[in-house]
C-alpha cells in the first residue's frame, strides 16, 4: 500500500460510526455472583455482593438484556454455562455481557471452589470460536481485587493552578475483516495490582447507567464511573494502612466503533 493510499484509507474512516444496536434482541448478560467460597481457599465471604447483584440485574434488564444470575457456582458449572453461552446463536443480538462479582488477583477470578483464568473465559468468545458475535461488543465486567496495593492521593495540576455474521465491506478492492480479538471491552473495579477497598464501584456503575445509559457512549459512561470512584477515599477498613488511600476503576477497550445503549424502537 502506498503512503497516499494509506492516508486515503485512514481519512475514509468515520469517527462517529456506531455499533449496530438494531437487532431483534439486546443480548445475553450473565452475572456470576460469588459470596461464599470453599473453606480450603481461605477466602472471606463477600458481604454486600447480593445488593450489587440486584443493582446490576435491574440496570441491565432496564437496558434490554436477557439477564441470567448464578450464585456461588463452582468452576465446572461456570465453564459449562459460559461454554454454552459462547456456542449460542447470537445473530439476533446486539452484544454480549459477562459479569463476575468475586475475589480475584492478577489474571484470574475465583469460583466457589477454584480460580478461573480470565483469558480462558474471553477466549471462548473470540471471533474464531464464536462467529455470531463477530463485530459485536463483548463486555466483561470484573468486580474483584487485583492485588495488595493502594494509590496515594495526589492533587491535580489544574487545581494547583447489515449481514449479521460475516459482513464484508469492500473499499477500493480491499476486503475488510476483523481480528479475532476485536470488539472486547474489559472493565475492572480496580487497576491491576490494587486492592478493592472502595465498595461502591458497582453501585456507581449502576447509578451512571441509570442516569446516562441511553445517552452517553459506553466508554464515556465508564470514564464517569472512574471519576466518581476516584473522588472517594477509603474510609472504615480492617486494613488501617488503607484509610485515606485512593483507587480507581479501569477498562481496556478493543471496541472498533462507538457503543450506545439507546432504547430500542417501539420501547
Amino acid at each position: 500500500m502506498t503512503m497516499l493510499n494509506f492516508f486515503s484509507s485512514a481519512f475514509s474512516l468515520n469517527p462517529a460510526e456506531e455499533n449496530n444496536m438494531d437487532h431483534k434482541n439486546r443480548g445475553l448478560a450473565l452475572i456470576f455472583n460469588q459470596e461464599r467460597f470453599y473453606w480450603q481457599l481461605m477466602l472471606n465471604s463477600r458481604s454486600g455482593t447480593a445488593a450489587d447483584k440486584e443493582h446490576l440485574k435491574k440496570r441491565f434488564i432496564g437496558l434490554g438484556f436477557d439477564v441470567k444470575v448464578y450464585d456461588d457456582y463452582n468452576k465446572d458449572e461456570i465453564f459449562k454455562i459460559i461454554t454454552e453461552a459462547a456456542g449460542r446463536n447470537h445473530m439476533d443480538a446486539d452484544c454480549f455481557v459477562c459479569i463476575f462479582l468475586s475475589h480475584g488477583e492478577n489474571g484470574h477470578v475465583y469460583a466457589y471452589d477454584a480460580e478461573i483464568h480470565i483469558q480462558d473465559i474471553t477466549a471462548l468468545f473470540r471471533g474464531d470460536k464464536c462467529p455470531s458475535l463477530i463485530g459485536k461488543p463483548k463486555i466483561f465486567i470484573l468486580q474483584a481485587c487485583h492485588g495488595d496495593k493502594h494509590d496515594d492521593p495526589v492533587t491535580p495540576m489544574d487545581v494547583v493552578d447489515n449481514n449479521k455474521i460475516n459482513k464484508v465491506v469492500v473499499d477500493a478492492g480491499v476486503v475488510y475483516t476483523l481480528p479475532v480479538g476485536a470488539d472486547f471491552i474489559m472493565c475492572y473495579s480496580v487497576a491491576e495490582g490494587d486492592k478493592c477497598n472502595v465498595p461502591l464501584c458497582i453501585q456507581d456503575l449502576c447509578l451512571i447507567l441509570h442516569q446516562y445509559g441511553s445517552a452517553l457512549e459506553f466508554t464515556e459512561l465508564l470514564t464517569l464511573v472512574s471519576r466518581k470512584v476516584s473522588q472517594r477515599s477509603v474510609g472504615n477498613c480492617s486494613d488501617r494502612s488503607a484509610i485515606g488511600k485512593k483507587q480507581v476503576p479501569c477498562f481496556a477497550s478493543m471496541l472498533t466503533k462507538k457503543l450506545y445503549f439507546r432504547p430500542k424502537k417501539g420501547n
